[in-house]
């Protein structure tokens, strides 16, 4: 494959993950350009991760509508090497799997079940941005294809970050069209001249807690204004699309929103989308709280072993002793009712992200907009 065909397939998804698509539409556009420039068995597989965890929150496919459930567990209490987390948290943020076993797949289990399903060879790639997390593709070729290689590993480098921001804006944009969410975000098209084209609905109520609005009057807030231009400004071309412009503000009722602007590709004119949300905490903060009662200490311990960090980082991010992180983790496992770091894990994936990824398969199917933090509830076993 050309350099050429890459930088065109490269700008291609720059291009869609700014047009504002619902997620399983970003996908599907996504996987028509891939196959393109890394051939591949079949379709790739997309996920989206809870930034906070690193946990699945959805996969999509289009051809395999219902993740095997055993791959699911193996995923998170298998202890293979190649596991999507190990991967998004790795320095690069992608590997291959003959990398990861040396040469020798078939001493992996996750080989043994790719080769049922017809792949050989296995790459995952992050989605990621500014340091965060939001998703992963694996692709796959079949026995006796070439090897992945290294212009197919700096490709996905390469587009990984427009990925992310496609994947996060794909699920901002799908809870801000589904009204009948609580707390959904509220999405803002606005003109290059700042005038309003398009809202979705609900979104006033946001926009009337914002300070020096004055929405009867038809005055947007000036955090809108501030988000979309600076959008606006950081997209100089059509090929330099610019950053996310971010704000986080006080209400008039005391609690913060965040505000998130892109500029957004449209032929002739420029536009910027601002999507309004609450500054939700860490989501799976109040979910640990409520199933198991951990202290505000074992739900910090939990988060950051949830994003694979050691006893000794720990002890050095909590400016706490390794004995002390020993006393936290034994607290953690006799109230959580596991032996180890990794049944943990696999605990906290299975009662609150599992059904969430079980729900999304469902959603993708009927055309609903996908969710990306916890389920909400009980904890389930």
């Amino acid at each position: 494959m050309s350099t050429y065909a890459r930088q065109r397939a490269a700008e291609r998804i720059t291009d869609l993950s700014l047009r504002g698509h619902d997620l399983v539409t970003f996908w599907r556009e996504c996987t028509e350009v891939l196959a393109a420039v890394v051939p591949h068995v079949d379709k790739p597989c997309w996920y989206t991760l809870d930034p906070v965890s690193l946990l699945i929150t959805s996969h999509y496919h289009d051809g395999l509508p219902e993740y095997p459930a055993e791959i699911l567990r193996h995923e998170y209490y298998g202890g293979d090497v190649h596991q999507i987390s190990d991967v998004v948290r790795s320095q690069f943020g992608i590997s291959t799997l003959h990398e990861a076993t040396g040469g020798d797949p078939s001493s992996s289990p996750s080989w043994h079940m790719n080769m049922e399903l017809g792949g050989d060879q296995e790459m995952i790639a992050a989605l990621r941005k500014n340091g965060e997390v939001w998703g992963a593709v694996g692709i796959y070729r079949a026995p006796g294809e070439p090897m992945f290689d290294s212009d197919d590993k700096a490709f996905l480098r390469a587009v990984g970050p427009d990925l992310a921001t496609g994947a996060r804006t794909g699920l901002l944009v799908g809870e801000a069209r589904d009204p009948q969410w609580p707390d959904s975000p509220g999405l803002i098209v606005l003109s290059e001249h700042g005038e309003v084209e398009s809202t979705t609905p609900g979104v006033e109520r946001w926009l009337s807690d914002l300070p020096d609005g004055d929405m009867d009057a038809g005055t947007l807030p000036s955090a809108v204004h501030a988000v979309a231009g600076r959008a606006l400004r950081t997209a100089e071309s059509h090929d330099d699309p610019g950053e996310v412009a971010l704000a986080r503000v006080l209400s008039r009722s005391g609690t913060w929103i965040v505000l998130h602007g892109t500029s957004l590709v449209a032929s002739g004119s420029r536009r910027a989308a601002v999507i309004v949300e609450p500054a939700h905490p860490a989501r799976i903060t109040p979910l640990l709280m409520s199933a198991y009662g951990l202290t505000a200490r074992e739900q910090e311990v939990t988060r950051l072993v949830l994003g694979g960090d050691s006893t000794t980082q720990l002890a050095e991010q909590l400016v706490v002793s390794p004995h002390t992180i020993q006393e936290h983790l034994k607290s953690i496992f006799e109230k959580t009712g596991v032996r180890s770091r990794r049944e943990l894990v696999g605990k906290v994936f299975f009662a609150h992200y599992e059904p969430r990824f079980r729900d999304n398969e469902s959603r993708a199917l009927e055309g609903d907009p996908l969710r990306g933090e916890p389920f909400p509830g009980e904890a389930r076993d």
